[in-house]
């Protein structure tokens, strides 16, 4: 049976408007947990008497509050462990950005390191790619390379001060895709050789 003129007039219009529907939005609640992440990462390498006496002046700076809080290692996923030669020194950091999702810091008191993990139920993409082409990330830290292997894209990242400092983040490629994974991996480390 052949549409009635009203109908084949509307239905383009209804797949237009398919096609431009808004795309996945950052969340600013996992926004403000990741950028307080990469806060505490640059804090524990950069400004180590921020945290050698103690962690109070070490928690201030990164300023997440109540959200960011020491784990023990048996709570943390073997996935969300830094690489093996980075396992010495640990110390834990979890960040409660939503009831779902979050994000894990691993600093190390032995080695300038760290190591952010993120996941959860929700969408961590969208946030991530908002959060890397944010003012206070790129005046921070400049892109070198980049790698896409399936579905995860690498960057790596160099500080524009202190060169030294280099990370690696690691995350999808795109939006929508498994949650069912550790959804951001950064690992940030300072050679001094």
């Amino acid at each position: 049976m052949p549409l009635s003129f009203p109908v084949r007039l509307a239905l383009p219009f209804a797949l237009a408007a398919l096609s431009w529907a808004t795309p996945v939005q950052a969340d600013p609640q996992l926004e403000k947990g990741l950028a307080g992440a990469m806060r505490g990462c640059e804090e524990w390498i950069l400004n180590p008497l921020s945290w050698i006496d103690g962690d109070a002046p070490f928690l201030s700076a990164v300023g997440l509050g109540s959200s960011m809080h020491p784990v023990t290692r048996a709570t943390v996923h073997d996935m969300q462990l830094p690489p093996k030669p980075m396992r010495a020194g640990n110390r834990y950091w979890r960040i409660d950005s939503t009831p779902t999702a979050g994000f894990m810091l691993i600093v190390s008191d032995q080695l300038p390191m760290c190591h952010v993990t993120g996941g959860g139920s929700t969408d961590l993409q969208p946030t991530i790619e908002t959060f890397l082409a944010s003012k206070n990330f790129t005046s921070q830290w400049k892109p070198v390379e980049e790698r896409v292997s399936g579905d995860m894209r690498s960057t790596l990242f160099r500080h524009w001060i202190h060169g030294a400092f280099s990370l690696v983040v690691s995350r999808a490629n795109s939006a929508g895709l498994r949650l069912d994974r550790v959804q951001l991996i950064i690992t940030g480390s300072y050679h001094t050789e």
